[in-house]
């Protein structure tokens, strides 16, 4: 796999634990919050895997049924992506 790649997944990823961690301290103190479009595009981006582990790491909208079914399917999909495009590249 490209090294831009695994940079790009990389980066994203620390970005969408970053973004579950920053909107959960917002949450906590009642101030502005991160819309979850914005946190479901960073994981659609490519963050998915670290938006997950930032749901379960600050126990961070995992009573939201859409983000429990939501970012596991967005994983497969990227998941899938990498391993189809491994294949062609």
């Amino acid at each position: 796999m490209s090294k831009i790649i695994l940079v790009y997944l990389l980066v994203l990823n620390l970005a969408g634990l970053a973004v579950m961690g920053i909107d959960k301290y917002k949450a906590v103190r009642h101030a502005w919050r991160i819309p979850e479009k914005t946190l479901f595009l960073v994981s659609i981006l490519g963050g998915c895997a670290g938006t997950w582990i930032g749901m379960y790491l600050f126990h961070h909208k995992t009573r939201h049924w859409y983000f429990v079914v939501g970012m596991p399917l967005i994983l497969i999909f990227w998941i899938a992506l990498l391993v189809l495009g491994y294949r062609f590249w």
